[in-house]
């Protein structure tokens, strides 16, 4: 049953490799407790007070409360395949409630932060100075997803449109438009990239010519970003959330915004108007003549 929900996910919902395997992980976790513990190798035997003493099991292991989620999350999406396949008439989890998590505030990084690591980049002849400055760009300049940026492949970019086609989740395509900046980097890097490859067509690879992979993104963002950076996570997504936080600072309209991020519905956009509206805030609070700042009283 296990096998035929992580083939629905897979070629139905069409899920990434990554979400999938996670997916996978949680599900075996429950099974490995499930034999260990009531000699029970059968998720869809399982109880909710079975269910209930793996939360326990796991929250004992000092899982956050946000990863617990996640993997009952998983557990909920099997038990709904499983209705949908009528091997169970009502999901064990029917009535389960989250656990309640702290709101996660992601610091985005400063316009001068990236602007430093922009420029401190020198591209010339090297060709991972230019696809790591190439890389770093196309973060802050589109707001792309790492797994998005690793699959643009050559055929993707547009010159004469001066855009760049990204396949989100769910397989949905969208178009994000390039800065001129991007496009210089964009051109020196496929003109270096000529050396590495023959008629290789993705678009960023390594110096073997190789597909690049999600680790490497993240060791150019983190490595580049901790020289200059104070701030605890420095990752491609802090640059997502960056772009999202700037553009928005900058008057930049939501539901534009949304549609250039990729996400389906406002609300998952809406996470970043709360550091807009602290810029918005601050400004007030220094402009209204009746603020505290600027009170006679």
């Amino acid at each position: 049953m296990i096998d035929a929900f992580l083939e629905y996910i897979s070629l139905e919902k069409k899920y990434s490799v990554h979400t999938s395997t996670a997916y996978k992980n949680d599900l075996f976790s429950f099974r490995d407790f499930l034999v260990k513990e009531y000699s029970q190798d059968n998720l869809l035997e399982a109880h909710y007070s079975q269910i209930r003493s793996w939360i326990v099991s796991l929250v004992d292991r000092d899982m956050s409360n946000r990863t617990i989620n996640r993997k009952v999350s998983s557990l909920k999406s099997f038990y709904k395949f499983a209705q949908k396949t009528n091997k169970i008439d009502v999901s064990p989890l029917v009535k389960h409630k989250a656990l309640k998590t702290q709101k996660k505030v992601q610091v985005s990084f400063t316009s001068k932060e990236i602007n430093t690591v922009i420029n401190q980049i020198a591209i010339d002849t090297d060709f991972t100075s230019t696809r790591n400055k190439l890389i770093v760009e196309l973060f802050y300049s589109t707001g792309i997803r790492r797994a998005e940026l690793i699959n643009i492949k050559d055929k993707d970019i547009s010159f004469s449109d001066r855009t760049i086609k990204v396949l989100g989740k769910r397989n949905k395509e969208r178009f994000v438009p390039l800065l001129t900046s991007v496009i210089q980097t964009l051109k020196k890097y496929l003109e270096l990239k000529k050396e590495f490859t023959i008629g290789e067509e993705e678009l960023f690879i390594t110096k073997t010519g190789n597909k690049i992979y999600e680790t490497l993104v993240y060791r150019v963002i983190n490595s580049y970003f901790s020289k200059i950076s104070s701030k605890e996570k420095k990752s491609p997504h802090i640059l997502r959330h960056s772009f999202a936080t700037h553009l928005l600072n900058e008057g930049a309209d939501l539901n534009s915004v949304k549609e250039l991020l990729g996400h389906s519905s406002l609300a998952s956009t809406q996470v970043y108007v709360q550091n807009s509206l602290d810029v918005i805030k601050k400004v007030y609070n220094q402009a209204h003549p009746r603020s505290e700042k600027n009170s006679d009283v």
